[in-house]
């Protein structure tokens, strides 16, 4: 992939609406910031008294959807072709995805939110026991299972459509098994640019809330020199965005990833750092009893809108924090698809919703429940007066209690920073993969150009009202973004349905197709397992043997009324013939790719000297599903053919048994296909 390349790949009925949509709020909020205010805080409120009840119920048909799917025997079934393995390790991909997914969330919460709900419980009598065990119960439930799963199946549907299924790793695409290829026009479209403003407001809520505490953490630790006030957010603003746009010019890899770990490590020695000089024994004991306590009451919070009592905590609080998790779904689901190729379903699930989940109750025990005993044992009763004054100096109030006061506050500045820049950039990389149609090699500028929208719509946000602005951008931008879930849930489970009985319906075939004879003397077949051929040899070999058959095939196909292509892809190295049949229900892939593999283990140091190239190369098979396994190379002419029409006929099978739930296909859009070593369609 060219990552300096200047040529636009915007999608401009993408593009277009959701920078002017932007460009709208930048202006109308910087002419009159009061006005704004006061929409924002009307409409806040009259989302959150009429559809109160939608967002509660979408989660809850999140949660149990994931939960299904990962204990389905579809949790065997990978995001990507059949042979694909995982692309980072699991304590990398754990650090990208949690990093991304609300680190922010955790440092301006994990003392704020116990504390407050401590001081003013929904339902038990303030600043008694009972209110503790509610308050961390709130604290779990609103930061638990059912954010993830928010996260989960946005990530689970994007990464199973594009990497499974060849189309573009974009939120439209898990639209196609409900409106096929109506999915490249205005639909789609419109569906995209929900995705980018509800991403967009989502990491301006979370930018709006670390710039808060960043600010309050330097006022702490300078307070004759830095003031807490709206300037100086929009100055920390713009500096760390300036940082994040070096991380997102740097990439994925040399940026994000690098950035994810530094923040894990930083993130974990803050909570170890705690939890060994803080009540270790209390916050053990907390852990345990507030788990307990969280599943036992999971389902009755799951349902629960406060319906009997005339208060707008649910919407402050609950609706807030699950709205928010939507409209940054699109975002945190897209990245988490984007560094989830090759891993099962199961794994996907598994490790999307209970590692993280673990950390999060863990990290609220070691802070929550170390800033309750200082209040509740130590008698540090102030801390709920400056916690209910300003949320965002929760964290440094309850470090100023605790040894090395200044070095650890400041790291935590730090790490609030890191946060900042990792989700920006981030961020900035999702927006502007949707704005291009899916595609990732867009050019430094088009990033350039998010990185800065996203910094100066969450300055915005903060000019027009500061949280409730926030909140209400987060809200609103969420309700039609958990309609086009729902309906991506449906979707994939159809096309579940139709790959297991798919899979099924091959697999009871006993059909043997006749044997292919590598070569004709045993001795040549002994030299060919044992000498390897040159990657010359191979490619000279599809090019030649493999692109003739499947010429051959396809002039006998063309007679009987079929709807045969034959390519030759130069770039990636592959041949490829597709066959239609005319409609919609039949389309056969049968591809030939030059694969480069490290040498087999059974190759001594020896054998591997007297061998023409270090590497391993073959003529690998794949089909719609992904890569078969084997290789070609070596196989006579009548043999490929052979081959072809013995999976086309397999193929044909499927079909013949499947007709009443196939109503739709994947299909591959091979316009602009641009293919990494291994994988399947990665646009």
């Amino acid at each position: 992939m060219n990552h300096h390349s200047s040529k636009s790949t915007i999608l401009l009925p993408v593009f277009v609406p959701a920078a002017v949509i932007m460009l709208l709020l930048v202006i109308g909020t910087a002419v009159n910031p009061a006005a704004a205010g006061e929409l924002f805080s009307t409409v806040l409120a009259f989302i959150t008294e009429t559809f109160g009840w939608f967002y509660m119920l979408a989660v809850a048909i999140f949660l149990m959807f994931i939960v299904a799917l990962a204990f389905s025997p579809y949790g065997s079934i990978k995001l990507g072709p059949d042979h694909a393995e995982a692309e980072y390790k699991f304590l990398e991909w754990f650090a990208m995805l949690f990093s991304a997914g609300y680190g922010i969330a955790l440092l301006f919460y994990g003392v704020a939110e116990p504390v407050i709900h401590f001081a003013s419980p929904p339902l038990s009598e303030p600043q008694t026991i009972a209110a503790a065990k509610e308050a961390m119960q709130i604290a779990y439930f609103h930061w638990g299972f059912h954010i993830w799963a928010i996260y989960g199946v946005v990530g689970i549907s994007l990464a199973y459509f594009s990497f499974r299924h060849g189309l573009p790793l974009s939120v439209r695409s898990t639209l196609y098994p409900i409106i096929g290829d109506k999915i490249h026009g205005p639909i789609g479209h419109t569906v995209d640019v929900f995705a980018i403003v509800g991403t967009m407001f989502g990491i301006a809520t979370s930018l709006g809330l670390s710039v808060a505490q960043i600010n309050a953490g330097l006022n702490y630790l300078l307070p004759e020199l830095i003031p807490v006030n709206t300037t100086v957010q929009v100055i920390v603003i713009a500096l760390v965005t300036a940082a994040a746009l070096v991380s997102v010019l740097a990439g994925m890899d040399k940026g994000v990833k690098r950035l994810s770990i530094l923040n894990m490590v930083l993130a974990t020695a803050l909570m170890l750092f705690v939890f060994i000089v803080g009540p270790t024994i209390f916050i053990l004991n907390a852990f345990m009893e507030n788990t307990g306590s969280y599943l036992g009451n999971i389902v009755e919070r799951t349902f629960s809108l406060q319906a009997y009592q005339s208060s707008d905590w649910i919407g402050s609080w609950t609706l807030f924090i699950f709205a928010w998790t939507i409209a940054w779904a699109p975002f945190v689901g897209l990245f988490i698809a984007k560094i989830s190729r090759g891993r099962t379903i199961r794994e996907f699930v598994l490790g999307v919703m209970l590692v993280p989940t673990l950390f999060t109750f863990f990290w609220f025990s070691v802070f929550g429940d170390t800033a309750l005993h200082m209040i509740m044992v130590d008698g540090y009763e102030t801390l709920i007066t400056e916690v209910q004054n300003d949320q965002a100096i929760a964290l440094f109030k309850l470090l100023e209690r605790l040894p090395f006061t200044q070095i650890v506050s400041s790291l935590t500045v730090l790490l609030i920073i890191t946060f900042f820049v990792t989700s920006s950039d981030s961020g900035s990389l999702v927006i502007d993969s949707l704005a291009a149609g899916g595609r990732s090699d867009t050019p430094w500028w088009q990033r350039t150009f998010w990185v800065a929208t996203e910094g100066a719509v969450a300055a915005a946000l903060l000019i027009a009202g500061g949280l409730t602005a926030l909140q209400t951008a987060a809200i609103v931008s969420a309700l039609p973004f958990a309609i086009i879930i729902l309906i991506s849930i449906f979707g994939m489970w159809r096309a579940l349905r139709i790959e297991g009985h798919r899979n099924q319906s091959l697999a009871n075939d006993n059909h043997l197709p006749p044997h292919l004879l590598k070569l004709d003397a045993w001795r040549d077949r002994i030299d060919y397992m044992t000498q390897q051929p040159t990657r010359e040899k191979v490619l000279g070999y599809i090019k030649g043997t493999v692109l003739s058959s499947m010429q051959e095939v396809a002039e006998k196909f063309a007679e009987t009324g079929w709807l045969p292509e034959v390519n030759y892809d130069e770039l990636n190295e592959r041949v490829v013939l597709e066959l239609r049949s005319g409609g919609d229900n039949v389309e056969f892939w049968y591809e030939v790719r030059l694969s480069e593999n490290e040498l087999p283990d059974y190759y001594t140091e020896d054998m591997a000297s007297k061998l023409p190239q270090e590497h391993h190369y073959r003529a690998e098979v794949y089909l719609r599903r992904g890569g078969q396994t084997y290789d070609l190379y070596g196989y006579q002419s009548a043999s490929v053919i052979n081959d072809i029409i013995d999976q086309f006929e397999k193929y044909l099978h499927f079909v013949n048994v499947s007709p009443d739930i196939l109503p739709w296909r994947m299909q591959a859009h091979d316009d602009d296909i641009t293919l990494e070593q291994g994988s399947v369609f990665d646009k």
